[in-house]
């Protein structure tokens, strides 16, 4: 099969943990060796996010004073670099020698007049507390918003339309070449009234972009690996229970969590819809489960009777 797998936040870095290289290589190295008994069965695709490194970055820059200003698609395009490479090489160090691995940047264009460029939703950077978050947002003119009993950053997610590399993802499978990309949801870029393509300040969501990806690839499934282990109703609470089996009109009656969850429903409903084909969501130590239907909340439109 032909898999797009989107690996969450938790593949590099959990919550609480020092955004050090030390511990995110461990991470990947973890990561790394559930995906290579699929990667050895089957194509595959990896994309991953970005969220604390970008604002890492950002915040390294504003340390510096106002002689560095970069946009986030420039940092942007420096974490899918960093990240790509690390899991490159652990895969590298993994996979026997016949079994090709490589990193692409990739851009994806959105619509320059998204109305999301107007309501900031997409948590980038560390967690703060209220203080220090109001204190930030004072002297670099950042929006913050509540995550969890935390604060994080905000920036602008418009939608992804077009994966400009996605011809080239495509040769690389069918040479059967695993590319790791659209790492962060891609680096952003929109098209002038002259055609000119240009970067804007933006954060693209991993998933959304993934499903768009799997798409336009023609992949059989698309996999989102996450630190739970499956799709949960009540999440959170002592009536929580887990969702084996699903399909796009039944999650849809559910609130799932907007800067969790919610996007992860949504890229696989989107994707199972326009392909009727599945989509998963599970645990990264439970990836080889979800292709023999042993783990995770799988999402499928109902069976045709013949």
């Amino acid at each position: 099969m032909r898999l797009v797998i989107a690996l969450g936040g938790n593949a590099l870095l959990r919550r609480g943990e020092p955004m050090t290289a030390r511990v995110q290589r461990a991470n990947v190295r973890m990561a790394a060796k559930s995906l290579a008994p699929v990667i050895l069965n089957h194509q595959v695709v990896i994309t991953h996010g970005n969220g604390p490194q970008i604002g890492l970055l950002a915040l390294q820059q504003i340390s510096r004073g106002s002689a560095v200003d970069l946009p986030l698609d420039i940092l942007g395009a420096q974490t899918e670099g960093m990240i790509g490479y690390l899991i490159e090489q652990e895969l590298d160090n993994i996979l026997p020698p016949a079994k090709s691995v490589v990193s692409l940047l990739t851009r994806v264009l959105v619509d320059r007049d998204d109305v999301a460029f107007n309501n900031p939703v997409k948590f980038v950077g560390p967690v703060y507390d209220r203080e220090t978050a109001e204190k930030i947002a004072r002297q670099q003119d950042w929006l913050f918003r509540p995550d969890g009993p935390h604060w994080r950053r905000v920036v602008s997610s418009p939608m992804p339309l077009e994966i400009r590399e996605s011809s080239v993802i495509s040769l690389l499978v069918e040479h059967d070449v695993t590319v790791i990309c659209a790492g962060g949801g891609g680096i952003p870029v929109i098209r002038c009234p002259d055609g000119n393509e240009i970067g804007v300040e933006a954060v693209i969501d991993k998933d959304l972009a993934s499903a768009l990806l799997a798409r336009l690839i023609n992949a059989d499934a698309l996999i989102m690996l996450t630190d739970v282990k499956a799709v949960e109703i009540d999440f959170g609470t002592p009536d929580a229970r887990p969702i084996r089996h699903a399909t796009p009109a039944m999650l849809a009656e559910y609130s799932f969590l907007p800067g969790s969850m919610g996007p992860k429903v949504d890229a696989a409903c989107s994707f199972v819809r326009e392909t009727e084909k599945f989509a998963a969501i599970v645990s990264l130590n439970e990836l080889s489960g979800i292709l023999n239907d042993a783990a995770g909340t799988r999402i499928a439109e109902p069976a045709r009777s013949q």
